[in-house]
């Protein structure tokens, strides 16, 4: 992408991270801001704006990003109480980093989906 994305550029080692998970095309690191007990992103090592980019633009390697993130929740202990993955994507769904990025989030109840009613 260049060296104005945060998550390349942490794949590229250039930002320091705390890696609890790396693949050939995956990079599993914790967040700096956590919403929950465990908060992990995960990453694909190829840079795609969003989940729907790389859904239509490479569906194997977003399966590696499910796999991953997968992983990541059992290596966590996540499995048994279950967790939530998360895709944040564009304005409307909250992406700030705009690089697609798993959110793998547990190790609590979590609480609804949304904090606010359309009504």
């Amino acid at each position: 992408m260049g060296s104005d994305c945060l998550f390349c550029r942490i794949v590229a080692g250039e930002i320091p991270a705390t890696v609890v998970r790396e693949t050939s095309t995956t990079l599993a690191f914790r967040d700096i801001d956590p919403k929950a007990p465990v908060h992990v992103l995960v990453v694909p090592k190829e840079h795609y704006v969003d989940v729907a980019t790389l859904g239509q633009g490479d569906p194997v390697l977003a399966g590696e990003v499910l796999a991953t993130a997968a992983a990541v929740a059992e290596d966590e202990g996540l499995l048994g109480d279950g967790f939530r993955l998360m895709f944040n994507t564009g304005a409307y769904g909250g992406q700030e980093v705009f690089h697609v990025h798993a959110h793998v989030l547990g190790g609590a109840p979590l609480g609804p989906m949304l904090t606010r009613s359309l009504g």
